[in-house]
């Protein structure tokens, strides 16, 4: 076995987020369009022959049980491996912004210990998995930006004709950060969008449709709010993506994303065709 390092887990933007009803166990039905960026968090992973799952923070601290070592954990048992690691995680995108850091996270780490404890499991035995992890999961380890239904599950890869065309954006994280399970349980949240089709969004792409969240999370922070409206003063038309609290904006020129207010995070970032990792989960041995 060798050591994998600088191996990245990009962020994702939701460009719509339609909410068509609810499931009588509660859950909603969603569809949205899931794009790759190239904002990443970078993790690193050095095997261990105890056993043991570490992990050391290269960035901001997390928590003791973050994803990376529940999907560690996860993998060794589904797998009966007796090997560890040994992770470091750099991490980039921010927490509680609806951008997918903590899921791409345990995606990669499915990905890369699949590799470097040689395991040879498939991609559906990775995704079976990671549905135990988080909902966001099994679109990176996918790979592809998706068209998303259901309650997550049904993903259709964006390829060919209706593969997205390269595009900047300007993405902006408030300070504020928004707990998901208060928007879903918001009783003015919309539950009853029409449902749209593949062939309607590539008509628009980044002009498509709304977030069916993005007012209720604009009630619960108004910081929301005012990441729009500075946008908007830069000529920009925002959204949220996910359940927030970023937003973005697609870009086509120069502009000034200076002096935002103090404790935001504002990056200009380009969409990616494809994860930087797909096609990780085969029978091929690493290196």
């Amino acid at each position: 076995m060798q050591a994998l390092y600088d191996v990245p887990a990009p962020a994702k933007l939701n460009l719509f987020l339609h909410i068509t009803g609810q499931r009588a166990d509660g859950y909603h039905l969603m569809q949205s369009v899931f794009m790759l960026i190239d904002w990443c968090d970078t993790l690193h992973f050095e095997p261990r022959h105890d056993g043991l799952v570490t992990r050391e923070d290269l960035g901001p601290a997390l928590p003791a049980t973050d994803l990376t070592v529940r999907a560690a954990q996860a993998l060794r048992q589904a797998a009966n491996c007796d090997l560890g690691v040994h992770m470091g995680v750099h991490k980039k995108i921010p927490a509680q912004a609806g951008m997918g850091g903590g899921s791409s996270d345990a995606a990669t780490t499915l990905l890369a210990l699949n590799r470097l404890w040689n395991l040879h499991l498939p991609l559906s035995a990775l995704e079976a998995i990671g549905l135990t992890l988080g909902a966001d999961v099994p679109f990176f380890l996918r790979g592809h930006n998706a068209w998303v239904e259901g309650i997550g599950e049904i993903i259709t890869p964006l390829e060919k004709a209706h593969q997205l065309p390269p595009a900047r954006f300007a993405v902006v994280k408030p300070e504020a950060g928004l707990d998901t399970k208060s928007i879903f349980s918001a009783p003015d949240l919309k539950r009853d969008s029409d449902s749209a089709t593949i062939l309607g969004f590539a008509a628009a792409h980044y002009n498509f449709g709304c977030n069916d969240l993005q007012p209720v999370a604009q009630a619960l922070c108004p910081e929301v709010t005012q990441a729009l409206d500075w946008l908007e003063s830069r000529g920009l038309h925002g959204r949220m993506t996910g359940s927030g609290s970023a937003v973005f904006a697609q870009i086509s020129h120069a502009i000034d994303l200076q002096n935002a207010p103090g404790g935001w995070q504002v990056r200009t970032c380009e969409n990616m065709m494809i994860h930087p990792l797909a096609g990780w989960a085969s029978d091929k041995n690493f290196g």
